[in-house]
């Protein structure tokens, strides 16, 4: 949305641009609190791509100031080789005339000698002139061999320089994908983590609402929503989704469940005449002024006494098996001694009617029965314990 934004320079302000952008969904999708923040590090990012271009003008700059620099060179190079070649012409001019005049000497005093000597003296000169422009033409060809190896050596310095100059633009735009990629990479856990710090915002103010207007569990979500939205603080968790705000309604209404319950069983444990017999009648009358039971209506405190009651009967029960295993009457051979003598069982109730764990289940004498028979031939399918000296000598071996 910034970068479709043609007027916005690395001076702008936040206040002067940010009512251009009111009506796009992309604005005000944002938080407000963060909206100039992201628009400080998009300026951020626009100084640093006006540095890095600038800093790329004055490279070609300087790699023009320096090709114009190397041409130059080759300029003043030509010139001076165009110096030197008519310097040399010069020179050989004047050596040709020399030479011209002294062999004209020569001739005249050659032609008194004989005729053969002369025709064999006027072909000399020829031969000498011929030699010459074949010397003359090796050096000129020698001249140009070397001035086509300079331009050749002047060619693959330009050359490498350009590609030179290419790897170090393809370098720097490497380089520049490189840091947008890490900028980019960091711009996204920084959001991520202020996502996930304005969840946990939100939650810690939705908790604290209805901690302060939902102090029981009889109600629905759809009524408490309704009441909720009245408190100045709905504006601060509108960013919080409508599943997570729910589940966090449940939770509360758990955990107010959860306190209820547990303040109604210890109102029903400091009822010292409860017994596993006692009925919702008879406790009834008992607490009926007690606040705690008058958050409950009839029907709820009931429900509830009953699972307080089954509860406590399975406590009872795990607590008699607790006192067989604690009897040492009790042993691997009680159960044969019952099938030979019935009185046996008898002896074995009559020791743990001393204890409280057996009397409380009396109410429920055969189901209590077949507890203690079950126990007992589980004792018999066990056999014998190890004697003490075994388990002492298994415990050194380990």
């Amino acid at each position: 949305m910034l970068r479709e934004r043609h007027d916005i320079e690395r001076h702008t302000r936040w206040y002067d641009i940010k009512k251009k952008f009111e009506s796009d969904p992309r604005y005000r999708i944002v938080d407000s609190m963060y909206r100039e923040e992201y628009f400080e590090d998009y300026l951020h990012i626009m100084k640093e791509e006006k540095r890095k271009e600038r800093e790329m003008r004055e490279q070609r700059e300087r790699e023009r100031h320096r090709e114009r620099k190397s041409d130059r060179r080759e300029k003043d190079k030509e010139k001076d080789k165009g110096r030197k070649d008519r310097g040399r012409s010069r020179s050989k001019d004047k050596d040709r005339e020399n030479k011209s005049s002294k062999e004209e000497k020569d001739k005249v005093k050659e032609e008194k000698s004989k005729s053969e000597k002369s025709k064999k003296r006027d072909t000399t000169p020829e031969e000498g002139e011929h030699r010459e422009e074949s010397e003359r033409e090796e050096r000129a060809g020698s001249d140009d061999s070397e001035v086509a190896r300079q331009r050749e050596n002047e060619a693959e310095q330009k050359q490498k320089e350009r590609e030179k100059k290419l790897r170090v633009e393809q370098s720097i735009r490497e380089r520049e994908k490189e840091v947008q990629r890490t900028l980019a990479g960091h711009l996204r856990d920084r959001d991520k983590e202020r996502e996930h710090h304005m969840r946990e915002e939100c939650i810690g103010h939705f908790t604290a609402l209805l901690t302060d207007l939902v102090r029981t569990p009889d109600f629905t979500w759809k009524e408490v929503k309704r009441q909720l939205r009245k408190d100045h603080r709905w504006e601060l968790i509108e960013s919080l989704d409508r599943e997570d705000r729910e589940r966090k309604f449940n939770e509360h209404i758990d955990n107010l469940m959860k306190k209820k319950r547990e303040r109604f069983r210890e109102m029903l444990d400091e009822i010292s005449t409860l017994q596993l017999t006692s009925t919702w009648k008879e406790i009834k009358k008992l607490i009926k002024e007690d606040p705690r039971y008058l958050k409950y209506n009839s029907d709820k405190g009931e429900r509830e006494f009953r699972d307080y009651i089954k509860d406590k009967t399975m406590t009872a029960k795990t607590s008699l098996r607790e006192l067989l295993q604690e009897c040492k009457f009790i042993t691997h051979k009680s159960s044969d001694l019952i099938k030979e003598n019935p009185n046996h069982l008898k002896e074995i109730q009559d020791i743990l009617k001393n204890d409280k764990r057996y009397l409380v289940l009396d109410h429920m004498e055969e189901e209590r029965n077949t507890i203690v028979l079950g126990f007992l031939e589980e004792l018999n399918k066990r056999g014998p314990p190890p004697p003490p000296t075994a388990s002492e000598s298994t415990r050194r071996n380990k």
